[in-house]
């Protein structure tokens, strides 16, 4: 993906989420991962490069071609684009797996209602949901409602998909059914932005990893620098909290 972010600010009344941040990646890199403290502002960036916030200052690039966040227009448009995926699992609780996703693709999408439901069916086909299609979100297990939302964010073939602490929700045994998806989806080409306290995940599926602490980025490179070979102090402590156990 080619992504360049710069002089990035956004506050929240007294809170600084962004100061000035600047990141900027080449095509090579399929998966940028956010890592950092609570407060850091890893959801503050992913959402202004999924559209979903607008900076105070600063500019955003993706693909070459700025995102323009002074027409509600463009924004809709840049959001169509991609696909997104919550903390929350933010399903529809009074409609079934597969509505939960024939409903955007066809009110967002602009798919006919028979192209919906055909492309809602292969992609929980796609995440071993099919037998669960016609169940309301309440009757399955977290993790088999994280991947309807999975399915449902990828169900039109985004460009770039933005995870936002995908597994906070769940157990771990859950967490690692949801990772593995995850890992599979990359391997399957899509480009991603996420955000993780999952240390482990972080080294294996990223190209790229971003440290965010008090809202700059404070450090980013490969897996192999920011694990090995990174001097930040900042990022160093937090290795040292979140890797101890």
């Amino acid at each position: 993906m080619r992504v360049r972010a710069a002089r990035l600010s956004k506050r929240y009344g007294e809170t600084e989420a962004l100061s000035e941040v600047g990141l900027e990646l080449s095509g090579d890199v399929a998966v940028l991962v956010l890592i950092g403290p609570s407060g850091g502002g890893k959801s503050t960036l992913l959402r202004i490069l999924g559209g979903l916030e607008t900076p105070d200052t600063g500019e955003v690039e993706i693909g070459g071609e700025k995102v323009d966040f002074g027409s509600d227009a463009a924004l809709l448009a840049h959001r169509r684009h991609n696909g997104f995926l919550f903390q929350s699992f933010n399903l529809f609780p009074h409609l079934t797996a597969l509505e939960n996703i024939t409903l955007p693709l066809e009110k967002v999408h602009g798919f006919t209602p028979d192209q919906a439901v055909e492309t809602a069916r292969g992609s929980l086909d796609r995440f071993g949901l099919d037998a669960h299609s016609d169940k309301l979100p309440a009757q399955l297990s977290g993790g088999q409602q994280q991947r309807v939302a999975i399915a449902r964010a990828v169900a039109h073939r985004p460009a770039l998909l933005f995870l936002d602490e995908p597994t906070s929700a769940l157990d771990p045994e859950m967490t690692g059914e949801v990772l593995d998806l995850i890992a599979e989806l990359k391997a399957e080409g899509q480009e991603i932005v996420l955000s993780t306290h999952e240390m482990g995940f972080a080294r294996e599926v990223a190209d790229e990893i971003a440290f965010l602490a008090a809202g700059e980025v404070a450090e980013h490179g490969p897996p192999s620098h920011i694990f090995e070979g990174s001097g930040d102090a900042r990022l160093t402590r937090f290795l040292s909290r979140v890797m101890r156990y």
